[in-house]
């Protein structure tokens, strides 16, 4: 066994001179494709690690089931535990919190075998090769891509095409340029802040974005039109998760996402494909933190998580199939 090390924290290594967050980068970046150095899809060489609060790698595990890759890339899911938190994620799920299928207790074990010099932090989602027990790819913004178009051969009869190759430049400049820096990543730029410039920035950045997505959404079904594609997915994480959960580690907010009539309707719409509803762990995401019940002030979530019934709300009924020309299909197909 490879001895685990601290965890960085965030807030102590990703903050610059002016107190804004900057997401480390990630490390291991090499491409599945048919280029030489790239890394080649195969069935049942690898292995996706994910966590249910980290919508990172939520938005992976959602994928990986809408296109029916459960045979091809197995799974398991990382959490903390209470005695082993400062050395980040541990296969809490498993007995003897180890991974059946690796025998690691961390997920920084399987970093130090592709790295043993790795210093960043040790993130999800993370694919790992099963046969030498390192990590090939923990590139978020793009893993996603690769089990849309590397994985291809390996996906269900009939699967969505998530990533059509005529809207793909658009979906890129869209994921990267848009949602990454205001939305998905805006929630940490919030909650990370160690200045006040900083948070403000962002949060204006985060509510200007969503106030045009909401503009967006009057005529359009899906950000794309008709159709799910790999934008939405990556939206849907950042709604699910914010209140939920991000609220709590803000300032004032200037509106939930359920005071956005047509965002709301439109995570709603997503929330009813069973593949975003088995992925999204709202009891978990919402999990209290205060378990001194005695004390006079404890918090919202830690009073009333338990006792609310996420699925009943998320699944009350919308009529965002209209703005559909193909209502009853969410999918535009292979």
């Amino acid at each position: 066994m490879i001895k685990p090390k601290l965890r960085p924290i965030e807030t102590k290594v990703e903050i610059d001179e002016n107190g804004a967050f900057q997401r480390q980068k990630n490390h291991f970046t090499q491409p599945f494709g048919q280029g030489a150095t790239d890394l080649k899809a195969e069935s049942g060489k690898y292995r996706l690690f994910w966590a249910k609060g980290c919508h990172w790698s939520n938005r992976a595990a959602i994928v990986r089931e809408l296109l029916g890759l459960e045979d091809a890339i197995s799974i398991n899911l990382v959490g903390h535990s209470k005695e082993n938190v400062k050395y980040g994620w541990e296969f809490v799920y498993d007995e003897d919190h180890k991974d059946p299928v690796t025998g690691v207790q961390f997920l920084s074990e399987l970093y130090y075998n592709a790295d043993p010099d790795y210093q960043g932090r040790c993130t999800v989602p993370a694919l790992v090769d099963v046969t030498s027990k390192k990590v090939v790819n923990n590139d978020y913004h793009r893993l996603t891509n690769y089990f849309e178009v590397a994985f291809k051969p390996f996906q269900k009869a009939g699967a969505p095409d998530l990533y059509p190759e005529e809207l793909r430049a658009q979906i890129d400049d869209y994921n990267d340029n848009i949602l990454f820096l205001n939305v998905n990543n805006g929630t940490y730029r919030m909650m990370f802040a160690q200045s006040l410039a900083a948070y403000n920035e962002a949060f204006d950045d985060f509510y200007n974005t969503l106030d045009t997505i909401e503009e967006c959404l009057a005529n359009n079904r899906f950000l794309f039109g008709d159709y799910v594609t790999d934008s939405d997915i990556r939206l849907f994480v950042t709604l699910a998760r914010f209140d939920t959960h991000y609220y709590r580690n803000l300032g004032p907010i200037k509106h939930r996402i359920v005071d956005y009539p047509n965002l709301w309707a439109y995570a709603r719409d997503l929330y009813s494909i069973p593949a975003f509803a088995h992925n999204t762990y709202f009891h978990s995401i919402a999990r209290g933190w205060d378990k001194d019940k005695d004390k006079l002030f404890v918090d919202f979530n830690s009073r009333f998580a338990d006792q609310i019934d996420f699925d009943a709300i998320w699944s009350q009924p919308q009529d965002r199939a209209v703005l559909s020309q193909t209502p009853e299909q969410k999918f535009l197909l292979h």
